[in-house]
């Protein structure tokens, strides 16, 4: 992503490296059908980034993708006070679902948009939209104003990843595409970590308000950071949205494929969340959904998910399998804190910090699984099944031993395990995605994947959240029940607040710790399950690469002829 004096450093953007590259350097046709095929700047001009503008760009993105992923983690510790001060005990699952519902129900339109309009731009706006969220709930007075704050901070997170991930597949060179790649998931993966532990030990001291507020002036910072540092010459996909108005670009934006998309999304996260399944959202989900495919195959002139990349097997597979194995990952994410707080009866400071060996994990896997084996292009088929086929040996373990008598150490390293297995599978699916698609389609792959892994978390928070509850409170009302006792309102602030069991007392505490145990246990082997057919997706993507289109034939033996005269002259 920085300029450097080696030539290959200096070399035009995602074009291709060929042995014949200087001997044709002079062959217009040919610089120009790869520079097309790998879409990457306007009018076919590359582009060079300086150190300097290399840097900013790598702060700014850093810095935007651990605000989003400490919004995800910030309720696991913060949820008991805000849910006291805004009375929402009943209402608590809904203080995180809100965000990733509208994350997750506007990400596909991020990467349309940023090809319309420019990813700076697209990402710059994003940041203006956190800002006005985060400042909504900093100043937050009821839980509806909570959840309309979040609900805008979601919306405007909701193009964090997928343009990051767009930007850096274009702007770096082949060489540290894979590198800035790990970088973004290492964020990700330290703002949940460190999400979770800064808001447990800042929010005794300052409250919940200011642990939001601070959110404000970071994202306008990242937002202008990325404005000034990214090149405005720089447009993502082929350009052919460059040299036309903003009143045809607008004209060409498939506005009800857009609206039919995040209808559906957000049709079936509402029937998913909250404390039983609603059925009548899900049933309507179900009809909005084939509209939205007939309007892209049928009406749409520029659709909003190009539904012939869908037609591919190992990329509708591996975008499915992907939903199916994060949605499990996040049952760790979000509730192995939650087991801290309620079970072992941690403080919420040292309760988030059961993420930093799960998320060290993760960081790990990818990085040992790209630096030892994924050193060549090609099929990575059976590591792929092999560590997706491992992980839920681990959540099947941590369901059994989420007690309050397991051993403290042996439940470190299976949050470990899980996290390393969820690293190296991860990235042995991207490389093997990549395997299975031809490469003039791999940024939108990309995208695809990374809008499938975007819906993880709220399905993830929508479904398991939802099970979670209803399986605590069956328990907690059974448990109270066997003992004869009647504590209606106690079950409903327990349901909001894992932390209140630390302070109940006798036979209120361990009915409240046997029906958290319950509700644990019952959400990993609901992961299991949903773990082990994701293993069975996977395998149905194949190994066998796609066949060469006859175009690419075509161009390859007009290079050789190409070849040919320029060393016979």
């Amino acid at each position: 992503m920085v300029e450097s004096n080696s030539p290959g450093e200096q070399s035009p953007l995602l074009r291709r490296s060929t042995s014949s590259s200087t001997a044709l350097s002079s062959v217009s046709k040919s610089s120009q059908t790869l520079s097309n095929r790998e879409g990457n700047v306007k009018n076919d001009e590359a582009i060079t980034v300086s150190t300097s503008r290399g840097v900013l760009i790598c702060a700014s993105i850093g810095l935007l993708i651990f605000l989003q992923a400490t919004n995800i983690s910030i309720l696991t510790t913060t949820q008991s006070a805000i849910a006291a001060d805004l009375n929402a005990f009943e209402q608590a699952t809904w203080l995180t679902s809100s965000y990733l519902i509208a994350m997750s129900s506007l990400a596909p339109l991020m990467g349309r948009l940023s090809q319309v309009f420019s990813a700076r731009l697209v990402l710059f706006c994003c940041t203006l939209i956190i800002c006005v969220g985060t400042i909504i709930i900093a100043t937050s007075v009821s839980y509806t104003m909570f959840i309309v704050g979040r609900v805008i901070t979601g919306a405007g997170a909701a193009g964090v990843l997928i343009v990051s991930i767009i930007i850096v597949v274009q702007l770096a060179s082949p060489k540290q595409r894979g590198l800035y790649i790990g970088l973004v998931n290492t964020g990700i993966t330290v703002g949940v970590a460190l999400g979770a532990i800064i808001a447990g030990a800042l929010e005794p001291k300052i409250g919940w308000k200011p642990l939001f507020g601070i959110q404000a002036p970071l994202s306008l910072l990242a937002g202008f950071g990325l404005l000034f540092g990214i090149p405005a010459k720089f447009v993502s996909g082929n350009g052919s949205y460059a040299n036309i108005s903003l009143r045809q670009k607008l004209a060409r934006i498939d506005y009800a494929g857009s609206v039919l998309l995040t209808l559906t999304i957000i049709l079936f996260l509402l029937g998913l969340s909250g404390p039983s399944i609603l059925a009548t959202p899900i049933i309507l989900s179900a009809l909005t959904l084939p509209l939205f495919v007939l309007n892209e195959v049928y009406i749409a002139k520029d659709p909003v998910i190009p539904v012939t990349v869908l037609g591919s097997r190992g990329t509708l597979l591996t975008c499915l399998a992907t939903v199916g194995f994060m949605m499990a990952r996040w049952c760790v994410l979000f509730y192995t804190p939650v087991y801290a707080l309620s079970v072992r009866g941690w403080r919420p400071a040292v309760a988030g910090s059961i993420l930093i060996p799960t998320n060290a994990g993760f960081a790990s896997g990818g990085l040992l699984a790209g630096v030892f084996h994924i050193r060549r292009n090609g099929s990575f088929y059976l590591p792929t099944l092999i560590s997706m086929g491992l992980f839920p040996i681990t959540l099947l373990i941590l369901a059994f031993i989420s007690t309050a008598e397991s051993n403290w150490g042996a439940y470190v390293a299976m949050v470990f395990c899980n996290g390393l297995l969820t690293g190296a599978a991860l990235n042995y699916a991207l490389v093997h995605l990549l395997h299975l698609t031809s490469p003039e389609v791999h940024p939108i792959a990309l995208s695809l994947l990374a809008t499938f892994r975007g819906f993880a978390g709220s399905f993830g928070s929508a479904i398991g959240g939802g099970l979670f509850s209803r399986v605590l409170r069956k328990s907690l009302v059974d448990g109270f029940k066997a003992v004869g006792l009647e504590r209606k309102d106690l079950i409903i602030k327990l349901q909001g607040s894992p932390a209140l069991v630390g302070e109940l007392h006798g036979t209120e505490r361990a009915v409240a710790i046997s029906a958290y145990e319950s509700a644990v246990k019952a959400l990993f082997l609901g992961g299991v399950a949903l773990a082990v057919l994701v293993v069975f997706i996977q395998a149905g993507t194949g190994w066998k690469e796609p066949a060469k289109l006859e175009d690419d034939s075509r161009e390859e033996g007009e290079e050789e002829e190409e070849e040919a005269l320029i060393a016979g002259s």
